[in-house]
């Protein structure tokens, strides 16, 4: 599972609430899943789905004549085996049923089930990271909505597969299966494993029968219904396939192409070849959360939706389609044994993302994707108190957070650098060989690296694993001239940690010496000799540790760190403070200009968007080098924003810079030129949008809305309608809050009713999306406020606007926990 969190930036929007935490233990097993054969169509009208469920088990250990299985909000028609009713008691949560017998641990039973799954009966609640459960989830089923696509998909993590079929709901448990899934034949359908057979049926139905022999937890359940292209491609003679809407067609390949060379590189990495039948991801409409790894049928939000002028910049989902491939080697083939354990699954799934970035663009570029990582952990709710493995937790949705995901892969990214790459990555085949196709807890992964290093390493599991917090030091020098010896005194805050420390003494001329030392106290003192007095002492050069080290650098140190230390953050974090000093300091301001020819485009845009170029009398050297880049073949990116550096002088002589980037193929530079172009000539900007296609408006909504904003355009409200919320509630810049605010105010007065509709279906997204977060008690009040202005009104289409109004309010208030 891919966690897709954004930031409401207004405080009313965040509420915390107390929380009763209790033991979670692993589930305990008392009846195991062999096999499951499921037979599926739908009421698309009731939303509902008409199922015949096929399920094999036997007693784990001791012998039972009852079996309980996880059904949430069905109707239950029929249970029996060998073709004999059996009693049952069911509570619309579980089936408690009588077998026929008292069963031993070697004997298997099949019992059979026919049933009517209501998933919009369903009362469990998500959590903040899949912010919905109800398992199965129809997208405009009757055709009534011109801008969505009629689909039906499911969503099983972490116990929502009982939402449309009986199971045991449990991550401990492992079933192979077979589905039949019958639906209209327009459509095409996509599950886990193979697709055997397809048979047309009178009615106008198809059913397609898919099979995996290989066994998965339920929670790993796939079924995906609807209008896709299938785009095909291979690996090792396995298909590889990408289901997209028809639009996207074109740029499939582009957004998931990579893949094939992923799964050559994750089965070289683990030593074990990709060990599924075949690899299939699809995009789907309004779905709960960024992406989901179901075995061999990976779904993706529409936010993987990109076009050819976005991916010209970067394909932004690069990172989570790895993700979702590296969970089939942890969670899927490997899988934790509860969610206490989530790290079994998404620590190393996140971390897949580093070792594809670095493998594929390079050190830099992952070190960049750690630092994001461990700030979105530093900035987490309550994240310094919760530990990596927690057995204590109120809602098992809980566990999927920054400490899972984030902490978790930085923790891996340390054990690494401590056994080295051969011990790590043997260590890594050790785990996933012993427990291949079964489940595994945190500390099979410690005993599978102390196999292959044949150390113990509960010191660092018992901090980093099974305890919370991070490392928190401050650094003071003391030099002794004579005796040419810098002592480096290092002060733990808040929590001691025992860890390696890496001290690199930089003499000049190229002489760098390395110490290796070890913290082990809240206060440590370390000694190091040297021939020439240091330019600079880098404190954890490595720079692999979770932690927050308040270094007091001198800003010539600072400058000597960007131009000599290696790292991509030895030199990203003497940027930022030597940016703070480019108007006081010559020497930073010429470092700053510098950083334009970094060798990471992360760093060239930082610094671009660092760069200060007023008064622009005395900065001519930085403008020059910003014009170089904005008229360059430089990334794009870089190029984009060399482009907006330029607009904010507001002189025309950079128009023909401007008007030549409104050709570009990049959404990047061609955003940049719009908004640039827009300060020297606002006509040509609003003549230029009006030929724009709608594919690149859909890219760059954002500025265009912004422009109409400034504009006082309120002919297109329906156009700026759809960035409002985002704008004021998902974005942290003041000025564009304050921008849409203004437009949702013209908005609420107008009688514009396709805005209207726009802005009401997005309160409706938004609130229910957001309710951990009581976005939808905001939605419902700000509903009421626009209906009572529109109630004041004399606007002749009023009450088709106070409908469409009270429509969405009663959507939220239906769904209001």
């Amino acid at each position: 599972m891919k966690n897709l969190v954004l930031l409401f930036t207004l405080c009313t929007v965040l509420f915390s609430t107390a929380q009763q935490i209790e033991y979670q233990p692993e589930k305990t097993r008392i009846n195991n899943l062999v096999h499951t054969v499921l037979k599926v169509d739908f009421n698309f009208e009731k939303k509902q789905l008409n199922g015949e469920a096929w399920i094999t088990l036997k007693p784990h250990f001791y012998a039972t004549n009852k079996l309980t299985l996880d059904a949430k909000a069905f109707e239950i028609h029929q249970i029996n085996l060998d073709k004999k009713d059996l009693n049952y008691k069911y509570n619309q949560q579980k089936i408690t049923i009588e077998l026929d017998k008292t069963y031993n641990r070697n004997e298997e039973y099949t019992v059979y089930i026919r049933y009517t799954a209501n998933p919009e009966k369903v009362t469990q609640e998500g959590g903040k990271a899949i912010f919905d459960a109800k398992g199965l989830y129809f997208v405009d089923p009757m055709d009534e909505d011109p801008n969505k696509p009629t689909q039906v998909w499911t969503q099983g993590e972490t116990e929502s597969s009982s939402c449309w079929f009986p199971t045991i709901d449990s991550p401990n448990q492992k079933t192979s299966q077979e589905m039949y899934i019958t639906v209209p034949e327009k459509f095409v359908t996509l599950s886990n494993g193979d697709l055997i057979d397809k048979e047309r049926n009178t009615d106008g139905t198809r059913t397609d029968y898919w099979k995996m022999d290989e066994k998965h937890a339920p929670y790993l359940f796939f079924m995906g219904v609807g209008d896709f292209e299938i785009v095909e491609d291979s690996w090792k003679g396995k298909k590889v396939d990408y289901y997209v809407e028809p639009a996207y067609e074109y740029v499939a390949d582009k957004i998931f192409g990579n893949t094939p060379e992923m799964m050559t590189f994750f089965s070289e990495i683990t030593g074990i070849d990709y060990p599924w039948d075949k690899y299939s991801q699809i995009i789907v409409r309004d779905f709960v959360s960024g992406a989901m790894e179901n075995t061999t049928a990976v779904v993706h939000s529409e936010t993987a939706n990109q076009h050819f002028g976005d991916l010209v910049d970067e394909n932004e989902w690069e990172g989570t389609i790895a993700h979702e491939l590296f969970h089939h080697w942890f969670g899927n083939y490997v899988t934790t044994e509860s969610w206490s354990n989530i790290t079994v699954n998404e620590s190393f799934a996140t971390y897949s993302s580093y070792l594809w970035f670095e493998h594929k663009y390079g050190q830099d570029r992952a070190d960049a994707a750690m630092e994001k990582d461990i700030k979105g952990y530093l900035n987490g709710e309550n994240a310094a108190n919760k530990n990596l493995v927690r057995f204590y937790y109120k809602h098992k949705d809980d566990m999927f957070d920054v400490v899972s995901y984030n902490k978790g892969s930085a923790i891996l990214h340390m054990l690494r650098s401590y056994l080295g790459d051969e011990a790590f990555f043997e260590g890594i085949n050790r785990f996933l060989t012993n427990h291949k196709f079964g489940t595994a807890e945190a500390h099979n992964i410690r005993l599978a690296f102390e196999e292959i290093c044949g150390q113990d390493l509960n010191w660092f599991f018992n901090q980093w694993f099974f305890g919370n917090g991070h490392i928190k030091l401050d650094i003071s020098y003391d030099y002794n001239e004579v005796k040419k010896t810098v002592s480096v005194n290092v002060k733990q805050k808040d929590k001691k940690f025992v860890f390696p420390l890496s001290i690199d003494i930089y003499e000049g001329r190229g002489k760098v010496t390395r110490h290796e030392v070890w913290v082990d106290d809240f206060e440590n003192t370390f000694t190091l000799d040297y021939i020439k007095t240091p330019q600079l002492v880098n404190v954890g050069a490595k720079r692999v540790l979770i932690a927050e080290i308040n270094d007091q650098k001198s800003l010539e140190q600072l400058v000597y760190q960007y131009n000599n230390a290696p790292k991509y953050l030895d030199r990203k974090l003497a940027m930022v403070e030597i940016a703070k000093n480019q108007q006081q300091s010559n020497i930073a301001y010429k470092t700053l200009v510098k950083a334009l020819k970094d060798p990471y485009d992360g760093i060239r845009i930082y610094a671009l968007q660092q760069l200060d170029l007023f008064p622009k009398g005395k900065k001519k050297e930085a403008i020059k080098a910003v014009f170089k880049i904005a008229k360059s073949s430089e990334k794009t990116l870089v190029k984009a924003e060399a482009i907006k550096v330029l607009g904010k002088l507001v002189n025309p002589k950079y128009r023909p810079i401007f008007i030549q980037g409104l050709e570009s193929d990049s959404h990047a530079v061609l955003g940049a030129s719009l908004v640039s172009l827009y300060q020297i000539d606002k006509q040509a900007v609003l003549d230029e949008i009006v030929l724009l296609s709608s594919v690149a408006k859909e890219s760059l909504a954002n500025e265009i809305s912004t422009i109409y904003i400034a504009e006082n355009d309120q002919t297109q409200l329906a156009f700026i309608a759809k960035q409002v919320l985002s704008g004021m509630f998902l974005n942290s810049d003041k000025d564009i809050q304050e921008m849409y605010k203004k437009a949702l105010g013209w908005i609420s007065q107008s009688n514009d009713l396709n805005a209207i509709r726009t802005l009401t279906d997005d309160f409706v997204k938004l609130g229910l999306r957001y309710q951990k977060y009581k976005f939808d008690q905001i939605a419902l009040k700000m509903m009421n406020q626009i209906l009572e202005i529109q109630g004041n009104s004399k606007r002749v289409n009023k009450q088709e606007i106070q409908g469409v109004l009270r429509a969405g309010i009663g959507k939220l208030l239906k769904y209001q926990k």
